[in-house]
């Protein structure tokens, strides 16, 4: 699984969630994520199973191309969604961990 957890732009990136002890915003499963990079929503530069961070401007970059590709009532769009959504309340951007 692929945990997602708040993080603020201006913070630096911990190793791992617990260090900084970052609210969790949701998860992704494999299957989901490499459908989302087939969909051309995630950049092929994100690894599924490696830590990688989408700050509020790359998180609203993925938004635009939902918009433009009319992608808004896709199943595995609106699971990413309901994470952007999380994170927009909390004005926040996002560090993925694979496991």
């Amino acid at each position: 699984m692929l945990d997602f957890y708040f993080l603020q732009d201006n913070e630096s990136q911990p190793s791992y969630p617990e260090q900084a002890h970052l609210s969790y915003a949701g998860e992704l499963d494999d299957h989901t994520f490499k459908n989302l990079q087939d969909k051309k929503v995630i950049g092929k530069q994100f690894e599924y199973y490696s830590d990688f961070r989408w700050p509020t401007e790359v998180i609203s970059q993925m938004e635009r191309i939902i918009s433009e590709n009319k992608l808004q009532d896709d199943t595995d769009v609106q699971q990413l969604m309901s994470i952007f959504k999380a994170a927009a309340m909390k004005k926040s951007g996002l560090i993925a961990y694979g496991d």
